[in-house]
Formats: C-alpha cells, structure tokens, sequence
C-alpha cells in the first residue's frame, strides 16, 4: 500500500482530523472470494494513515444497508468489528446517520438522494474497492463502490438505470483517495491477482481494471 502511494507521489495533509473510509461490503461473501474487501487490507492502510498524519485522527468505516444485505451482519460476518476494535476506529452505518436532501443530474436523468453528514463534512475520503466482474455494469471497481454510500436501503430502484445512478452518487460524493484491493479477484472463480493501486482519479483506476479484467473500458457505460 505504502508503494502504491510513492508511486503516484501521495502526501497526506497534516490538518487532517476526519477521515472516512469506505470498503467493499456488497454482500455476506468473505474476503477470500474476491468479492468483498479485505479487513486486514483496511487495518494496515489505517496503520498508514495513523504514522504519517496523527495517532489520534479520528477514522470512520462507512458502509449502508441494501436489498439484500444489513451493515449490522456484514461488520461482523467479513471481520470489521474485529478490525474495528483493534484499530480504535468507528463502525457506521450511513442509513443511520443524519443526511441531508440533494440534486443531481447525470445523463438526462435527474436524482434526489440523501447525502450522509459525515461523509460531507470528511477531511479525507478514501475508497478502498474491489476488482470484479458484474452483469449489471459488465465491472465493480473505484466508481461502483461509491454506490454502497447511498444510505436508501432499497437499492434495486436504482438498478434500472444503473449506470447513471453510479455517475450520480460519484458526483454527489467525491472520494479523495482510492486504494484498490486486488489481492484476490473475482472472476470466473477467485484468484489471487496480488495487485495493490493507487489513484486520486476513480475513472483511471476503473479504466486500468476494466484492461486488467479484459473490459474494454470504452463499453463500460458509467
């Protein structure tokens, strides 16, 4: 993690007090199946934000409800209310915070979602993905992963005109920094892949997987 950070020159500001991080928990799958972030990948990037910006910047791990998944499982059943505890950070769930109504526009469709307070108010956002392939967006990466911040459980509604939705919630809620967990992928079956990458720029990381993954990027609509 660290190397993938010299390699594109990161520097985390010293003023940082509240920093939001956002893991891959689509559903009940261990890590081990490629589908689902690494808690042990979110300790030690924590362990980096601790040494270079301060021991006692305060750390969220951020996920919400959706059709089929409850945060309040999830953080147990893949490990984070372990990692939790022994990193000293929080555990929340966005469809249980304070949020406030916003408006957006992508493509020619126009949304109404609520944006989470804490994630608005963050110093520092960071999204820590996985690689993967998925029916709906033909990938899963930087971009898709911003979808599980929208705290409306309900997510389906969304599904129909989901590449839109994805653009949408990317604009409402712009993520600084994004750590891609490529240890394990998930293709046809999970393989270990042992790729760690770094970007500021969520479409470069989601056109260098969609390569990886042998997706030709320019199909991928969002």
């Amino acid at each position: 993690i660290k190397d993938s950070l010299n390699l594109i020159n990161y520097r985390f500001q010293k003023n940082i007090r509240k920093i939001v991080i956002k893991p891959n928990m689509c559903y009940y799958w261990d890590y081990s199946t490629g589908q689902t972030t690494d808690p042990k990948f979110v300790a030690a990037t924590i362990e980096i934000l601790r040494e270079k910006i301060s021991p006692n910047v305060n750390i969220s791990i951020v996920e919400s409800d959706a059709s089929a998944m409850k945060c309040k499982y999830a953080f147990k059943f893949l490990g984070y209310e372990k990692i939790a505890e022994q990193c000293n950070v929080n555990l929340v769930n966005l469809s249980e915070v304070e949020a406030e109504p916003v408006k957006v526009k992508a493509g020619n469709q126009n949304f109404n979602f609520m944006l989470p307070e804490m994630i608005k108010k963050a110093d520092l956002r960071i999204n820590i993905p996985k690689m993967k392939y998925m029916a709906l967006s033909k990938i899963s990466c930087a971009l898709k992963n911003i979808y599980g911040c929208n705290p409306y459980p309900k997510k389906f509604k969304y599904h129909s005109r989901l590449s839109e939705t994805i653009v949408a919630l990317n604009k409402v809620m712009r993520f600084n920094l994004c750590i891609l967990d490529g240890i394990i992928v998930s293709s046809s079956q999970a393989s270990k892949l042992g790729l760690v990458m770094a970007s500021q720029d969520s479409v470069a990381v989601d056109t260098a997987a969609a390569t990886i993954l042998g997706v030709n990027p320019k199909s991928v609509k969002y």
